[in-house]
């Protein structure tokens, strides 16, 4: 990939045109029946931010490419049965190096265990990738592999200090979810302040996670507010106040805001609008539904509330939402 400068000597009357080259880093996520969809979302929404903030900083000289990979290619089905168009492994072994291989878990994963070429391959690939970054899941393959070293540790994957890395090296094992090992490796390549910019704005597909909202996860909820907040979200597509989920809790509204949004780390009209916002993201991506329908399944009101909504949180409409979140998927 080429972009072009233009210079001009001292008398302005020639003009040069200089090529920069533009390092195009490939990036593989591997996927099995069964994965799940907001993860992927996640690590693709990340490298095309990434691609999106460089041409505006005038950062040529990387762009990244997205490979959803599987063992055979073709089809693959999330826990939610939506499918995605993939490459097969074989199809990448003839390619260019990984600069990243991304490995999701899935239900499919464990019947790929004895799938000598995924196997080989990944041995393979793991000779050459920069970062090597498994899931909960993908933890499992790369064992079978016999490459339990990127599980281990955060370390460097091989003693001579150079070569592959684990995603996410600075990063505590424990939080190091896809989005942020996708995170860490545009910190790596663009720097703190490109992936800053990218966190900021990220709106991975992601179920509502009550510890990941949470400002100290390690403190369990008091029973009450933790009853509260999950009868919020069983009714977040009916009209609710404040009263009703006080109630519930068995408290004054007065307390139950004060403890909720203490416990919670939003108070409870914010947490329903995030439970809101994250289905209505879900019947987006694996629907085709109409806005105005979501909308009114989300409790949300009708498609002109819901886009009003979608402009002020994620800067961009429902349908412009969708488009970008399906565009790997098969139809």
């Amino acid at each position: 990939m080429h972009n072009f400068s233009t210079v001009q000597d001292n008398g302005g009357r020639r003009q040069h045109v200089l090529p920069q080259i533009s390092a195009v880093k490939h990036i593989g996520v591997a996927l099995f029946s069964g994965f799940a969809l907001p993860e992927m979302a996640s690590i693709i929404e990340v490298f095309e931010s990434a691609n999106s903030l460089a041409e505006t900083e005038s950062l040529a000289s990387t762009r990244y490419d997205v490979h959803l990979l599987s063992a055979s290619g073709g089809r693959v089905a999330s826990s939610s049965s939506v499918h995605v168009c993939t490459e097969s492994i074989e199809a990448r072994r003839r390619a260019d190096d990984l600069h990243a291989l991304f490995i999701t878990g899935g239900q499919g994963l464990h019947r790929s265990l004895h799938n000598v070429g995924l196997i080989d391959w990944l041995r393979l690939t793991s000779q050459s990738a920069r970062h090597i970054c498994p899931t909960t899941g993908g933890n499992l393959v790369l064992e079978a592999a016999g490459l339990a070293q990127f599980v281990d540790d955060r370390r460097r994957a091989n003693s001579t200090g150079a070569g592959r890395e684990p995603c996410g090296t600075e990063l505590p094992e424990a939080a190091s979810s896809p989005l942020q090992q996708a995170l860490a490796v545009v910190q790596g390549d663009l720097g703190p302040e490109i992936a800053g910019q990218i966190a900021a704005r990220a709106q991975p597909l992601v179920e509502t996670s009550l510890p990941v909202l949470r400002k100290d996860a390690s403190t369990p909820l008091t029973e009450r507010i933790e009853a509260a907040a999950r009868w919020l979200e069983a009714h977040s597509d009916q009209p609710i106040s404040v009263v009703d989920a006080a109630r519930v809790a068995a408290m004054s509204q007065r307390n139950f805001l004060r403890r909720f949004k203490l416990e919670v780390g939003l108070s409870p009209s914010d947490y329903l609008l995030k439970v809101r916002l994250d289905m209505s993201c879900r019947f987006l991506v694996e629907t085709s539904l109409p806005v105005d329908k979501i909308a009114r399944r989300c409790g949300i009101g009708n498609g002109g509330q819901l886009s009003k909504l979608f402009r002020t949180k994620l800067a961009m409409t429902p349908t412009t939402y969708r488009a970008n979140k399906r565009q790997f998927y098969c139809r």
